[in-house]
C-alpha cells in the first residue's frame, strides 16, 4: 500500500468517526478523549490492524489515537529527495525517530515517537477536519 492510499483511508474512517461524534453532540474534549487507545480498541476496532490485536504501535501508557498519521511526518511515493543514491519516501519534519533502509528506498521510522499521541499534542493541534492540520503542516495531499 502507498503513503498516500493508506493517509487517504485512514482519512476516511477518521472523518466518518469524527462525524458519528459531532451527531452525537461530543465536544472537543470528549471526541479527544473518544480516540484513546483503549477505546478505540473497543469501540473502532477496524479503525486499525493492531486494535485487534490489542498492540500499540508506540510503547507509552496513554496513548491517543486522534493523530495517528502524524502532523510531522512527510511522505510522497514518488520520493521526496535522493541521498546516497537512495530515494527517501519518508522523513521527519522535526527530525525525530530514525531511518529505514529498505531495498533501495528509504522510510521514516516513527515507532519510538510519542509527539503526536499525547493528548495535550493533540489539543493544541485539533481540527474536527483531520486533512486540515495535516495541510497546516506543508503537507499537502489530495
Amino acid at each position: 500500500m502507498s503513503y498516500e492510499s493508506w493517509f487517504n483511508e485512514f482519512a476516511t474512517k477518521h472523518k466518518a468517526i469524527v462525524d458519528k461524534l459531532i451527531n452525537n453532540d461530543f465536544s472537543k474534549d470528549e471526541i479527544v478523549e473518544y480516540f484513546d487507545f483503549d477505546n478505540m480498541v473497543k469501540e473502532e476496532n477496524d479503525f486499525c490492524p493492531l486494535y485487534k490485536k490489542n498492540k500499540k504501535c508506540h510503547d507509552m501508557e496513554e496513548l491517543n489515537c486522534y493523530l495517528c498519521a502524524c502532523p510531522n511526518f512527510r511522505f510522497n511515493d514518488e520520493g521526496i529527495k535522493i541521498y546516497n543514491g537512495k530515494k527517501i519516501l519518508s522523513e521527519c519534519e522535526i527530525n525525530n525517530g530514525e531511518k529505514l533502509l529498505a531495498e533501495d528506498k528509504i522510510h521514516q521510522n516513527c515507532s519510538k515517537c510519542t509527539v503526536p499521541h499525547h493528548k495535550s499534542y493533540v489539543k493544541k493541534n485539533f481540527d474536527l477536519d483531520w486533512k486540515k492540520i495535516m495541510n497546516r503542516c506543508n503537507l499537502n495531499v489530495k
